[in-house]
């Protein structure tokens, strides 16, 4: 899903129980998740709950990465999904380049995601942003 489509959906949405909601059928949505890739060194450290994510790098000296990932949190799963609208499919240097936090911001997650999933989601887009950098 495309991060736009995302943002209107969260604006339509006055009742966080329902953005709660939302979040969870947007991690639900993920792609499946090959339990092979679930070694340490695809774990996002800083998340209280367990998240894996994987880049496929395209060729060329500002490559198009796509990613996939899981967690073994509903929550944290459509957090995963808003990550990967944000920056999946997309050229490294863009990844790199990319203001997320007005993102976060203007649905609300800065306000209304706990502390630990705060740390958690930037700990995710630190290593989202490492894989970017190390493709270029």
């Amino acid at each position: 899903m495309d991060i736009g489509e995302i943002i209107e959906n969260f604006e339509f949405l006055d009742q966080w129980e329902d953005r709660y909601r939302y979040l969870i059928e947007l991690g639900g949505g993920l792609p499946a998740f090959d339990e092979a890739a679930m070694v340490p060194a695809n774990k996002v450290s800083g998340c209280v709950s367990q998240v894996w994510i994987v880049a496929a790098p395209g060729d060329g000296p500002d490559p198009v990465i796509e990613f996939s990932g899981t967690s073994d949190a509903h929550i944290v799963r459509g957090l995963i999904a808003v990550a990967f609208a944000i920056f999946s499919g997309q050229h490294a240097s863009a990844i790199v380049e990319r203001d997320e936090k007005e993102i976060f911001a203007r649905i609300g997650l800065d306000e209304h995601i706990t502390p630990q999933r705060a740390n958690g989601l930037n700990s995710l887009v630190a290593r989202i942003k490492d894989h970017a950098r190390a493709a270029l």
